[in-house]
């Protein structure tokens, strides 16, 4: 089987895991983006994804990033192609992002969302990364002061606020974590209606974040397996 079959293959088996997730819980599997995380993937594999129909991938480091989509754009001059920025983000790093990035998914402090507002040249789109549990190691802002961050964001002429996105604490059932978000965007919506997006779910725990609300999972080994690139 060569690398297209497989890749064709795999997004088939997690478009089905999406259409079944959806069908449990009474949702339509369009209420659902599937985000491709192609970190630590060659270029290749996002011009066979975009070949298959996929149009949003992620990737979660500056320079790995920078150099893929530049040849990604090269192998697909005339794809269709949205990428997104799901890793951990340095202030110092928001300029080189915003050559790349069309969405920053992982905004989590005034300071960070200042720091993109600075860089950018156009309206950019983010994501407040929502922490469940409170563990500043692991990213995100603390779920019960999600409106004070929200309230800045959309403050901002230069970032324009799409929703949150969250991973479930390792301590914490998938179910449990993904209920709490779904609680807490519900009453963030009552004030930013346009806060939209729920990213949440990855290849082990899609299933119970589309059963709470879900619009965009992010799948990378269910996709594309293990393979690696040769060098970072």
């Amino acid at each position: 089987m060569n690398r297209r079959e497989e890749l064709a293959l795999s997004l088939a088996e997690v478009k089905d895991r999406i259409a079944k997730a959806c069908a449990t819980v009474g949702r339509s599997p369009d209420e659902v983006d599937l985000l491709a995380v192609t970190k630590t993937f060659p270029a290749q594999d996002v011009a066979i994804l975009s070949d298959l129909g996929l149009t949003a991938f992620a990737e979660n480091r500056d320079q790995e990033a920078s150099r893929k989509t530049a040849e990604f754009a090269e192998l697909r001059p005339d794809a269709t192609a949205k990428w997104h920025m799901v890793g951990s983000l340095q202030r110092n790093k928001a300029k080189s992002v915003l050559r790349w990035a069309d969405r920053i998914d992982t905004v989590d402090s005034v300071r960070l969302a200042d720091a993109i507002a600075k860089a950018a040249t156009e309206p950019t789109e983010v994501l407040l990364q929502v922490s469940i549990d409170g563990d500043e190691a692991r990213g995100g802002h603390p779920i019960g002061d999600l409106p004070r961050l929200a309230d800045h964001v959309a403050r901002s002429s230069e970032l324009i606020l799409r929703g949150v996105m969250t991973v479930a604490p390792l301590g914490m059932s998938p179910q449990q974590a993904f209920a709490a978000l779904y609680e807490a965007v519900t009453r963030l919506r009552v004030d930013h209606p346009g806060a939209t997006v729920i990213s949440a779910g990855m290849s082990g725990d899609l299933e119970d974040a589309i059963a709470h609300g879900s619009t965009c999972v992010r799948v990378g080994t269910a996709l594309l397996g293990s393979r690696r690139l040769a060098s970072p």
